[in-house]
């Protein structure tokens, strides 16, 4: 029996999936990923992946916002195109939002306005904040806290830091997104033992395709690209590290995100 698995993190508006986004889909449905979460990062693209969940439907939602990366070109219209946006059915998160201190393609002040400036619009919204964090664990930390009780969740999506990064959010009572990064025995190997302390209701699951291909699979696709049908491969490692099964963790983390994206019961 297929696990029915959800993946919280994918991009399918990515160029790498435009010519075949349809047989995508329908691996990943075969893999038993029966429900998939498109990310939007911009205006533009939170409109595309809005788009790809209505013709996808039954399979995908998505989520409305801005990246930190984008965050120099937001305006007032943006807010109010995401404002727009979120009353799309298809639509269960604001984001991706967030900090990246990493890589700076935004000026870091910047960053910090229109972070704080989404998780206001998730708070009047209702919806859960799907967000980025990179090499900023102690300033996301303390803008995320002084929105923690008027939002109706929040999830570190690909979490990559380190224990005191994760102590401080699960403190904060924030959900956590593990992807392909757990796979990956270059740079990942700190999180293993990292994945016993997320408690099973606040641990989340994503590929982040066409990015993060799981470097424990056995045999990769030519192209190198990531996609949803690949998630059991994150499945498998995080069993591995907590000594449960492949069914229990796919049964875990699925429901833990039907809950926080309020999805149906059946994940449909």
């Amino acid at each position: 029996m297929k696990p029915n698995l959800i993946d919280i993190g994918v991009n399918l508006t990515d160029k790498q999936f435009s010519k075949d986004r349809d047989e995508v889909v329908e691996r990943a449905i075969e893999a038993g990923v029966q429900t998939m979460i498109l990310t939007g990062t911009s205006v533009d693209e939170s409109q595309h992946a809005l788009e790809l969940a209505q013709q996808y439907s039954g399979h995908c939602y998505s989520t409305a916002g801005i990246h930190p990366h984008d965050a120099k070109n937001a305006t007032e219209s943006c807010y109010q195109t995401l404002k727009d946006l979120f009353k799309a059915p298809q639509v269960v998160a604001a984001g991706e939002m967030g900090l990246d201190f990493n890589r700076d393609f935004s000026p870091r002040p910047i960053q910090e306005t229109v972070f704080q400036q989404q998780l206001q619009l998730a708070a009047e919204s209702g919806l859960p904040a799907f967000c980025h964090e990179r090499d900023a664990a102690d300033r996301f930390a303390a803008i995320a806290r002084e929105f923690r009780d008027s939002i109706n969740g929040l999830v570190v999506h690909c979490f990559t830091a380190d224990k005191k990064a994760l102590y401080k959010y699960l403190d904060l009572d924030l959900h956590i997104g593990i992807t392909g990064w757990v796979c990956d025995e270059r740079r990942g190997t700190h999180l293993l033992p990292l994945l016993k302390d997320i408690p099973a209701n606040r641990l989340m699951i994503e590929t982040d395709a066409p990015w993060l291909l799981p470097r424990s699979m056995g045999k990769k696709p030519k192209n190198k690209r990531n996609e949803p049908a690949y998630l059991s491969w994150v499945v498998k490692t995080i069993a591995e590290q907590t000594g449960k099964s492949d069914e229990q963790v796919a049964r875990e983390t699925s429901e833990t995100a039907r809950s926080f994206f309020n999805l149906d019961p059946d994940g449909q």
